[in-house]
């Protein structure tokens, strides 16, 4: 049997909790509304980003990497096809690209290089952050209360959710797969 010394990861020191404090004063039908953040990618701040910590992979749109001026002929091939975004159907992604990702303030921020698969159909949403990021950034999600939270060089980093634009992309999603059945 082998031994291997453990080492500590990096940020488990600091202590991650959830409590009244987080609480929203008045949350309609809590946990319906997904959660929805708004981190820095590539020096450009995407307002939908849905945190998905059931998906196994980080996906960002084309359209979104078109938007942001992205030369996409800078792509990585990919053959790592995925399922379950668009009911019923599965995808092959057009590409792989590592972009930076930063999430806080100019004060208390963190930015990990994130690997994302490059999808071609369209969703409400600019990016999908799924568990690879999650452990990256050792972030925990809160849908009860719409909130992320990961450590950062000042103490915990608090991301919340706005709930117009979480609602907004769900209202989408609904619409994309009522047309797609």
């Amino acid at each position: 049997m082998f031994k291997h010394s453990v080492e500590p990861l990096r940020w488990s020191e600091t202590p991650i909790t959830f409590d009244r404090r987080d609480h929203w004063i008045h949350l309609p039908r809590p946990g319906a509304y997904p959660l929805v953040v708004s981190p820095v990618v590539s020096h450009v701040r995407l307002a939908k980003v849905l945190v998905d910590g059931g998906s196994a992979l980080n996906i960002i749109f084309a359209s979104t990497l078109q938007s942001m001026g992205y030369d996409m002929t800078s792509l990585v091939p990919s053959d790592q096809a995925f399922y379950d975004i668009i009911p019923g159907a599965g995808s092959t992604p057009v590409g792989r690209a590592t972009l930076p990702v930063t999430f806080g303030t100019r004060d208390n921020y963190r930015t990990k290089y994130v690997n994302f698969e490059v999808a071609e159909f369209e969703t409400s949403y600019h990016a999908i952050l799924g568990r690879p990021s999650l452990t990256m950034f050792m972030a925990i999600p809160n849908h009860t209360y719409l909130l992320l939270k990961m450590p950062a060089p000042k103490g915990v980093l608090s991301v919340y959710v706005d709930l117009q634009t979480s609602y907004t992309c769900e209202a989408k999603n609904i619409k994309l797969s009522d047309t797609l059945e």
